[in-house]
């Protein structure tokens, strides 16, 4: 039985967290950081994820990325591929989602390929092809503090033509409140020329009619919504093999490399009940700083406690200033990524980490190749183990979700999910 769905993630967060919703449904998901290890498993899973670090890879080395993965996808069989962004659709001028798009149009030859970003149930949508966040068009809510991709452009439509060879066109939330002037809106503009077509993403209605759209697709460019309820759809009936995961025993960190208001104040609930080490990106050498955080957790591990290079606002743009907006990204991730092999020497084999990219440093430091995914719980998803005789136990997190306290319920979760 081969997979009925095969999703590549433009991070690693992402991935987990919609392989959450499917575990939750009962439909076994399994997680990989590695398309050869992808393609060489013999998994009987209907729904397979491979998750990618595409989202802010220069265009040529995300498109050999992307290739490798579909390779991947399409050696195990996958009837149906989506390429997984953000809600927020988080991307530059130059990609990687429109790249992504054509990669997919050239390689399956499926058209129009149907993108969809958004989230309604976090309150993230697209309204006659412009992207709220908050309720807010995204340039002008929080979200435009975001170090990397402040997304100054709310109208996708236009935002994402400039990273596809042809213009997208747009079906609208008012087009898709039937099934008949939905498919009536996407054939005019298949007629037109269109390869590309951006879907509205208003509320649950545009994600249901968006799933019916794509359920004759070969594949698809989207973030959680129309991902999570196509896979629900086509993974029905069926459950895998695999037993339920269970967490790893050892000590637990937070590390906690995302900026701005969210990952702030759930660091600072976190700080209000445990020690947390902020470390300055240009206060030392990568080295120094990976040193000085490994001197200062050696005798907290055991205890709950958090490291981070999260910075406010003024931090961040001289940490920019300095070292280049992707520059001062990078080196944060190094620097996490370091820490946490040094704390994986010492013993630690639970780690939180906040930040999509984050999150990709360190699971690749660690040498992690795939993962099996915990359903989502009331902490929401991004719980994971690895698999084999030495097992880690991850929740891995975007900096722009969850409740305040999470950081805290996350180390609790662990707790009561362990195989002690």
């Amino acid at each position: 039985m081969t997979p009925a769905y095969g999703i590549l993630s433009d991070d690693f967060t992402g991935g987990l967290l919609v392989a959450s919703y499917f575990e939750e449904a009962g439909i076994e998901c399994p997680v990989f950081f590695d398309p050869e290890a992808a393609g060489k498993t013999k998994t009987r899973a209907p729904i397979v994820v491979i998750a990618s670090r595409t989202r802010l890879t220069p265009v040529e080395e995300a498109e050999a990325e992307i290739a490798r993965a579909l390779d991947a996808l399409d050696a195990l069989g996958c009837g149906t591929v989506a390429y997984k962004a953000c809600a927020s659709f988080d991307s530059t001028e130059e990609g990687n989602i429109g790249p992504a798009a054509d990669m997919l149009a050239d390689r399956y030859g499926d058209i129009p390929v149907l993108i969809s970003a958004g989230f309604p149930e976090f309150r993230c949508t697209v309204h006659q092809g412009h992207l709220f966040y908050q309720g807010m068009l995204v340039n002008e809510s929080v979200k435009r503090f975001d170090p990397v991709t402040p997304m100054p452009d709310p109208n996708l439509v236009r935002f994402l033509s400039l990273q596809t060879r042809t213009p997208l066109g747009l079906v609208m939330h008012l087009d898709l409140r039937e099934e008949a002037t939905a498919r009536a809106a996407l054939a005019a503009l298949v007629k037109s020329g269109y390869r590309h077509v951006l879907l509205d993403c208003s509320d649950a209605g545009d994600v249901a009619m968006s799933t019916t759209l794509a359920l004759d697709r070969r594949s698809i460019v989207a973030s959680d919504p129309l991902v999570i309820s196509l896979g629900l759809a086509l993974g029905a009936g069926r459950q895998g093999t695999a037993p339920p995961p269970r967490h790893a025993t050892g000590p637990s960190v937070v590390l906690g490399g995302s900026v701005g208001p969210v990952a702030e104040a759930q660091l600072a609930a976190f700080g209000a009940a445990h020690p947390v080490l902020r470390l300055n990106l240009l206060e030392g050498d990568e080295d120094r700083l990976i040193a000085q955080a490994l001197d200062w957790a050696a005798p907290r591990i055991g205890t709950p406690f958090a490291i981070t290079t999260c910075a406010d606002e003024a931090g961040v743009k001289a940490a920019q200033s300095e070292l280049g907006r992707l520059g001062a990204a990078r080196l944060a991730e190094r620097i996490l990524a370091g820490v946490a092999r040094g704390l994986h020497a010492r013993g630690v084999r639970r780690f939180v980490v906040a930040g999509g990219e984050t999150s990709g440093s360190i699971v690749t430091a660690l040498g992690i190749r795939s993962v099996r995914p915990f359903p989502r719980g009331p902490n929401g998803g991004g719980f994971c183990v690895s698999q084999g005789d030495d097992p880690v136990s991850f929740f891995l997190k975007s900096g722009k979700l969850g409740a305040t306290d999470v950081l805290i319920r996350a180390l609790e979760e662990f707790e009561q999910g362990s195989a002690e």
